[in-house]
């Protein structure tokens, strides 16, 4: 797979996750099962979301078509 492609995939990984974790946190927040500390686009969720994308540049870097 092309790099831009694997590039594309990774920046929409990415700001998928973002967006995700943020919904789920404001959701705990919402419930009151999260601790008050946890804020939106926090640490956490930008270190999962890249965790996530990093997943997918591995992945999409690792199927190589002919």
């Amino acid at each position: 797979m092309p790099d831009f492609v694997a590039a594309l995939i990774t920046a929409a990984a990415f700001c998928a996750a973002v967006i995700v974790t943020n919904a789920l946190t404001r959701w705990a927040l919402q419930l009151h099962i999260a601790p008050a500390d946890l804020a939106e686009n926090g640490l956490l969720q930008y270190g999962v979301a890249l965790a996530f994308a990093s997943s997918a540049w591995k992945r999409a870097l690792g199927r190589r078509s002919l």
